[in-house]
C-alpha cells in the first residue's frame, strides 16, 4: 500500500510541473507583464515609465527565466519564473496585484466554501441514492418511467434558473431566509439553508440518472439472478447485493470532488455574496488579479490529483476483491 501511494505520487509530481509550466506560459509568455501593466493601467495613454514602475512595484521587472545580470544561483531564483511560479510548489502564493496575501485569504475563505459544499454533498447524496434505488426497485413500472422523466427535465433546467427563482421564491416573495450574504458563528445557518437546497435539488435530474444506470446494471448480472432464485426478497437483493457493490463506481465520483469542495462553486457564492473560495476566483477574473488567478489553478490542480490519489486508495476498502500491489 505504501509503495503504491509513493508510486502514484511520483507519476502525479510530472503531471503538476507540466501545468504550471504551462500556465507560467499562458500568463507570462502569450500575456507579458507589458500587457498586464496596461491592462491595470488603462490601453489608452500610457507611458512607458507608468508600465514600468508598475511592473516593479509587482516583482514583474525581473527577466522570465535567466537574469544574465545576477551571479551564481541567483541567476535563476531571481527571475519571474522562480518568484511566481516554482514558489507555488512550496505553497508560497505570494500576494496579490493589490498587494494581500493569498495564503491569508484563501485560509480565510476555505471555511465559507466548506460550510455550503459539505452539506450539500451529503444531502444530495442521500437524496440522489434514495430516488435512483426507488427508481431501480420499481424498474419498468410507471414510478420508474416517471422518475426518469423528472431526471431529464430537471437535467435540462440552465443552474442559473434555481438561482435565481430560489432567490426570488423563497427568499423574496416569502421572505423565509436571506437572499443573501454571509455572517460568522451560528448565524451562518440562516445564510446557507438556501444555497444548499438550490445545490440539492440542481443536482437531483443528473445524480439520480447517473446512480440509476449503476444500480441497473448491478441488477442484470449474473450473481442477482442466483440471488433472486435463491428466494431472496427484491428489498434484500436491493441494498444487500446491487447497493453494495454499485459503490465503487458511486465512490469515485464523489471522492473525485472531494479536494474540489474546497475551491468553491463558482456561480453560486457570486449570486448569494458567500466570501468563498469560488467568488474569490471570480473577483480575481474580473479585476484581471493574476497572481490570484495563478494561485487558483495551482490549488485546483493538487487538489485534484489527490482526489485521483484518493479515488485509487478507496477501492480497495470499498471492494476487497481490488488489491493494490
Amino acid at each position: 500500500m505504501f509503495a503504491y501511494i509513493i508510486r502514484r505520487i511520483a507519476y502525479a509530481i510530472p503531471i503538476l510541473i507540466g501545468v504550471n509550466i504551462l500556465t507560467f506560459y499562458l500568463f507570462f509568455v502569450v500575456n507579458s507583464p507589458d500587457d498586464m501593466a496596461r491592462l491595470h493601467l488603462g490601453m489608452k495613454h500610457v507611458t512607458p515609465e507608468a508600465i514600468e514602475k508598475w511592473k516593479a512595484s509587482h516583482g514583474y521587472d525581473k527577466p522570465l527565466l535567466l537574469n544574465k545580470q545576477a551571479e551564481g544561483v541567483e541567476q535563476l531564483t531571481d527571475t519571474i519564473f522562480f518568484e511566481k511560479s516554482v514558489r507555488l510548489f512550496a505553497f508560497d502564493f505570494g500576494y496579490s496585484d493589490d498587494g494581500r496575501d493569498i495564503s491569508y485569504d484563501i485560509s480565510q475563505r476555505m471555511l465559507p466554501s466548506l460550510a455550503i459544499a459539505i452539506p450539500a454533498l451529503i444531502i444530495g447524496l442521500m437524496v440522489n441514492i434514495t430516488f435512483a434505488m426507488l427508481m431501480a426497485f420499481f424498474r419498468g413500472t410507471y414510478v420508474d418511467v416517471s422518475g426518469v422523466i423528472l431526471c431529464v427535465v430537471l437535467m435540462s433546467i440552465s443552474g442559473m434558473f434555481y438561482i435565481i427563482g430560489g432567490q426570488y421564491l423563497l427568499a423574496k416573495v416569502f421572505r423565509l431566509m436571506p437572499i443573501s450574504g454571509f455572517a460568522a458563528g451560528i448565524d451562518t445557518i440562516k445564510f446557507i439553508i438556501l444555497p444548499v437546497l438550490i445545490g440539492v435539488v440542481s443536482g437531483i435530474g443528473s445524480g439520480s440518472r447517473w446512480y440509476r444506470t449503476f444500480f441497473l446494471e448491478e441488477a442484470g448480472k449474473d450473481y442477482i439472478r442466483t440471488a433472486r432464485a435463491k428466494g431472496l426478497s427484491e428489498s434484500l437483493v436491493l441494498f444487500r447485493h446491487i447497493l453494495r457493490n454499485a459503490l465503487i463506481p458511486i465512490v469515485t465520483g464523489v471522492v473525485v470532488i472531494l479536494p474540489l469542495l474546497f475551491m468553491g462553486s463558482l456561480l453560486t457564492e457570486s449570486f448569494f455574496s458567500i466570501p468563498g473560495l469560488g467568488s474569490y476566483t471570480i473577483d480575481a477574473i474580473n479585476k484581471q488579479d493574476f497572481a490570484v488567478v495563478r494561485a487558483m489553478v495551482f490549488l485546483g490542480t493538487v487538489l485534484y490529483i489527490v482526489g485521483l490519489i484518493l479515488v485509487d486508495i478507496t477501492y480497495t476498502i470499498v471492494d476487497p476483491r481490488v488489491r493494490l500491489s
